[in-house]
């Protein structure tokens, strides 16, 4: 890996174009290094992953309405069309990109990377594949374009905090996309510089998205952005060119959205020849919940076997989750967002409430994707009531391991401390989820596969069940114009198109 040093520049200093980070990427993007074995493998893994929470959420509202738009845009004549999850209609490819990006993030339970900024890198895979279903490409094609949109988006995700100024985390996936996109079709250098530019200007939001009462736009935001990278990629094909520079500009991105005209960072990305693995480096989930919610489910469930006392809030005075920076500030108490404490709040919401999550497993000793977001569940009265005795805190030592660059105590965890009525104090703690690489089940092929399985029961017929899982088992082999067969097609009854809202299109 080179350390690529980024600053602000004066417009006088004139920063030559090859210096610019947005260059730097389209350099990585365009090297047509091999994929190693153990990166495809993941790439499967990471298909067959954001396929299986697709199909759990295809009945749901934000998927229903984005399918709804994206049916209204035929494929265009520059190529066959992109496939939408769950129907066999063909549709514009920036349009599959945005309908199968919300059904993908819509339940907040695909892969994850937590650095100095969050993110989930599966958000890459449906413009990425969109696009190749659209131009005929091989299997081979989509998983070296994905090698890159993960490489891309960790290695800025390591490196540029967005979080801190409440820019929402989508800003580094719209230039990772268009990268990946740039490998996918054997774009040159200059062409993929102004498709990363543009997939960045045109993705930096705000992060209310994720604060407060948090609406559906917290599923499209990532399925807006690979819908821009796709737009952007077909700008810049036609010769239209991006702000320059946009990352290091006087009036750029870092200088009036990040840390300022003083700024300085150091991008980590991959030498000329080097294989791009940052994929290795990320995670999925093993439930439907906000990352750092993951250990704290399954430290839940234990704590429900072994101290059946603490579920009942008679017997408990109070909760203490001692954790990250992140996890108390952004999904804790330390939020402060009464909507945390509301049992009336929207799921999105609760999946952003540590204390509500932990309660619910402690309580049930389980976590399910629908079952525990549901109202009456929410609102059960002796769950409000121990729900509303948690609490979260800062840790020095968990903000220090989650901040680790040492892949081996980073750490997404903390300790809790259950006070009992009677004086008895319950401590425990965990440091990664037991689906992490270093937890006490990993995710491997067997666990990515049985996900898909489950998730898919009643949505997909049997058959077709096992029809994708061999087709994407064998991505790399996949010839041109195969993509489309990694498409999920819903069981007859599932998706009632007439039931589709209406709107301007």
């Amino acid at each position: 890996m080179i350390n690529h040093p980024v600053r602000v520049y004066r417009s006088e200093e004139n920063l030559p174009r090859e210096w610019q980070l947005a260059h730097k990427i389209a350099t990585v993007a365009a090297d047509p290094v091999e994929v190693s074995a153990e990166v495809t493998d993941m790439v499967i893994n990471r298909v067959i992953d954001n396929a299986s929470v697709a199909v759990a959420s295809l009945n749901r509202g934000p998927i229903i309405a984005a399918r709804a738009q994206a049916l209204c845009h035929a494929p265009s004549s520059g190529g066959a069309g992109a496939s939408v999850f769950g129907i066999t209609e063909k549709v514009s490819p920036e349009w599959a990109a945005w309908a199968n990006g919300v059904a993908v993030r819509e339940l907040d339970y695909h892969d994850t990377f937590l650095a100095a900024e969050y993110s989930h890198p599966g958000d890459n895979i449906p413009p990425i594949l969109a696009v190749a279903q659209h131009t005929g490409a091989t299997g081979a094609d989509v998983v070296r374009a994905i090698a890159t949109g993960y490489e891309i988006q960790v290695d800025l995700v390591k490196s540029i905090c967005l979080h801190e100024h409440k820019i929402d985390h989508v800003a580094h996936l719209g230039p990772s996309a268009a990268a990946g996109i740039g490998t996918l079709l054997g774009l040159e250098v200059e062409t993929i510089f102004q498709a990363v530019g543009q997939g960045l200007h045109t993705t930096t939001a705000t992060r209310q998205s994720r604060k407060g009462e948090i609406s559906t736009w917290k599923a499209h935001a990532p399925a807006f952005a690979g819908k821009m990278a796709v737009e952007a990629a077909d700008r810049a094909m036609r010769g239209q060119t991006s702000p320059v520079p946009i990352y290091e500009g006087e009036d750029g991105v870092i200088a009036w959205m990040l840390d300022g005209p003083d700024a300085s960072y150091t991008v980590p990305l991959p030498a000329p020849g080097e294989t791009k693995r940052a994929i290795m480096d990320t995670y999925t989930k093993e439930h439907s919940a906000e990352y750092q919610a993951q250990a704290w489910i399954d430290l839940a469930r234990k704590l429900h076997g072994e101290h059946p006392e603490a579920t009942d809030p008679a017997n408990v005075k109070s909760v203490l989750i001692k954790t990250s920076h992140h996890t108390h500030f952004v999904i804790g108490s330390g939020a402060n967002d009464p909507q945390k404490y509301d049992p009336t709040a929207s799921r999105e919401t609760l999946d952003h409430s540590i204390p509500y999550i932990f309660t619910v497993a402690l309580q049930d000793g389980s976590w399910h994707h629908v079952d525990s977001y549901a109202p009456e569940r929410a609102g059960r009265a002796d769950t409000v009531e121990l729900w509303h005795k948690v609490t979260t805190e800062e840790d020095a030592e968990w903000t220090r391991r989650y901040h680790s660059k040492d892949i081996a105590e980073k750490a997404f965890g903390g300790s809790v401390e259950i006070t009992l009525n009677d004086g008895t104090v319950i401590t425990d703690d965990i440091a990664v989820a037991d689906a992490h690489p270093l937890g006490a089940r990993p995710f491997a092929r067997e666990q990515y596969i049985n996900k898909f399985r489950s998730l898919a029961e009643g949505m997909v017929a049997p058959e077709e069940i096992e029809r994708f899982i061999a087709t994407a088992e064998r991505l790399p082999e996949l010839a041109a114009g195969e993509m489309d067969q990694l498409n999920i097609v819903a069981a007859p009854g599932v998706i009632d198109a007439a039931a589709a809202p209406k709107g301007l299109f």
